[in-house]
């Protein structure tokens, strides 16, 4: 089976895609190689080849907003006026 290729054209920051392209080089390779390598992994393991997460929901953050709404629920929270201006 002969290997063809497409064009594949992506939207970025032009700051990421720099950022992206000084970080590939310094590890050998260019912006094609390094998403060809993604979508290899991605299509060998069958999902996103790292964990995306949003920090909001880290265990940490969640354990404080469990103890933030358990304090409000039993009172133990200071109201404070709004300040308008």
């Amino acid at each position: 089976m002969q290997n063809t290729t497409v064009n594949v054209t992506l939207r970025l920051d032009r700051e990421i895609k720099e950022d992206a392209e000084l970080l590939f080089k310094e590890l050998g390779m260019n912006l094609t190689t390094a998403f060809n390598v993604f979508v290899r992994q991605s299509l060998r393991l069958g999902k996103i080849p790292f964990e995306v997460s949003d920090p909001f929901y880290s265990e940490k953050n969640m354990s404080r907003l469990r103890e933030s709404i358990a304090k409000a629920e039993a009172g133990k929270l200071r109201k404070h006026a709004l300040v308008e201006e």
